[in-house]
């Protein structure tokens, strides 16, 4: 299920919130929320992790990656 701005607002519990395809927001207990997005490297199929930034600074709706999608770990 896609998230919300409302959800993500409300999220006070650390873990992750995710939506789909590998892409994510991880909530700290100390109240800050990063948006993170696993995917798998092409050539060598290793997992990895890239951060995207911060909420709230990180607008949302995040845009979709146009063409391919990154498979998810």
């Amino acid at each position: 299920m896609p998230l919300t701005d409302t959800a993500i607002r409300k999220a006070k519990d650390p873990g992750k919130l995710t939506d789909g395809g590998g892409l994510y927001l991880l909530v700290k207990a100390s109240g800050g929320k990063w948006w993170r997005l696993d995917y798998r490297r092409p050539v060598t199929g290793k997992c990895n992790t890239l951060s995207l930034g911060t909420y709230p600074e990180t607008s949302w709706p995040m845009p979709e990656p146009s063409g391919r999608k990154p498979r998810s770990c």
